[in-house]
């Protein structure tokens, strides 16, 4: 009897333990952390001087667009004059305001403010997070070529903690590994220069690329770049040009020339092994170890001012303006890999605020 009682016993805690085997765990519900978590802020500059600068947030299923954002949550409060570009740090967002000289700090998700920092930026571009610090372009006096400089941020304490001189007209800055690169546009004048900052020291080199480096991307260990070239306002123009450096080096690897000094390169992305940029309207692909530009466009963007670009989620987002100091328009086109539209194909359009420059996901 008493063996009947253990096997029966055995029995039934398999049933049990199979029982429970069998079971499919619910998959956990990603809950968002905010109103404007898993989607894109459009920053949109608004007029010079005219203090109407404004952010915009797009979902990422394309559907929910809501305006003025930062307005809306922190009435009567305004963001400022001439929204430049957008950093993230942990759960912060740093709005980089250029006219205004300050740099609103937001909570990414919510868009609450948190603080600002009114002290020590003169005409700041564009912000990069490294080692637990900011680093900020910052042009200075536009008719001065040697006031330029990187301000170092103490995010803790939002104050400038040092400042790091560089050659004129700082604008974009990327970062790898603990080192940063600066392209030099020029300010108001013509940079044709990248510089090398390292984190440890301060200490800053320089590499000689085109004329005008507007935009770069890192692709594991290249640097890559696209040069605008001299406009035709210029003493001389130009023609642009698209380089690759080696990161370990600082070498070029790269360099192809767009030939007609009438032709200027922008933009810059990587997605699936392929470069984008575009030049005015027209949107241009090529894998990444081609040997030669490409000569036709995938697609023309139906933005007459093409201002700001970026690829996510397999989706092209462009922005521009008809009028410039009016609303401008976001459009998103297919990336043509999902299986479902061919590269170009409109997925949708927004109409967002004045001057739409610059796209930054935020999850």
């Amino acid at each position: 009897m008493k063996i009947y009682k253990f096997l029966f016993g055995a029995l039934i805690g398999l049933i049990l333990l199979n029982a429970c085997s069998n079971e499919v765990e619910e998959p956990q519900k990603y809950v968002p952390l905010g109103s404007y978590d898993s989607g894109v802020l459009v920053v949109n500059e608004g007029a010079a001087n005219a203090n109407n600068s404004t952010i915009s947030y797009i979902s990422f299923d394309l559907n929910t667009l809501q305006n003025d954002i930062f307005g809306v949550v922190n009435a009567p409060k305004i963001l400022g004059d001439t929204a430049q570009s957008i950093g993230f740090y942990n759960q912060y967002a740093y709005i980089v305001m250029n006219i205004s000289n300050t740099i609103e700090i937001v909570n990414r998700y919510t868009m609450e403010s948190v603080a600002t920092i009114s002290t020590g930026l003169s005409n700041p571009r564009y912000i990069v997070f490294s080692n637990g610090k900011g680093y900020v372009t910052n042009w200075g006096d536009g008719t001065d070529a040697t006031d330029d400089y990187v301000a170092v941020i103490d995010p803790i304490s939002n104050a400038i903690t040092a400042n790091i001189p560089v050659t004129e007209g700082p604008d974009k800055i990327i970062e790898n590994a603990g080192t940063l690169y600066v392209a030099h546009s020029g300010g108001y004048h013509f940079g044709n220069t990248i510089s090398v900052i390292n984190t440890t020291n301060n200490s800053v080199s320089s590499i000689l690329v085109g004329d005008i480096p507007n935009a770069m991307q890192i692709d594991g260990s290249s640097l890559w770049i696209t040069c605008a070239g001299n406009p035709n306002y210029a003493p001389a123009e130009t023609s642009g040009k698209l380089l690759q450096i080696n990161l370990t080096n600082n070498q070029l690897l790269k360099s192809f020339d767009f030939g007609a000094v009438t032709t200027h390169p922008a933009n810059l992305e990587i997605a699936d092994s392929k470069l984008f940029y575009t030049i005015n309207s027209a949107v241009y692909s090529m894998p990444i170890d081609a040997t030669a530009l490409p000569t036709t466009p995938k697609f023309i963007a139906d933005i007459p001012t093409l201002y700001g670009f970026a690829i996510k989620n397999y989706h092209i987002y462009v922005s521009g303006y008809t009028i410039y100091d009016q609303n401008g328009t976001v459009n998103i086109y297919s990336l043509g890999n999902s299986g479902n539209s061919p590269i170009g194909t409109l997925q949708k359009s927004h109409t967002v605020g004045i001057g739409p420059s610059g796209f930054y996901f935020n999850q």
